[in-house]
């Protein structure tokens, strides 16, 4: 499979789950549950390098520095 997942999608992730850290720090466990589940996601596609969501919808987020995505 074809890599289709780029920088945004890991920078996203981790913020995600800095996230739900904090809210598990306050007591929040909702948000810190559904915060974590969505950034794990999201840094196990940064792992592998593919979405399925992506895919499905034929967005690539592997942009180089100008803004002009790889196709």
């Amino acid at each position: 499979m074809r890599q289709n997942v780029g920088t945004s999608d890991r920078i996203l992730g981790l913020w995600l789950l800095a996230v739900a850290v904090s809210a598990f720090r306050v007591g929040r466990r909702a948000m810190a549950a559904t915060t974590g589940i969505a950034g794990l996601g999201l840094v196990q596609n940064a792992v592998t390098g593919f979405c399925g969501c992506n895919w499905l919808f034929s967005i690539d987020t592997t942009c180089d520095g100008d803004g002009a995505c790889r196709r």
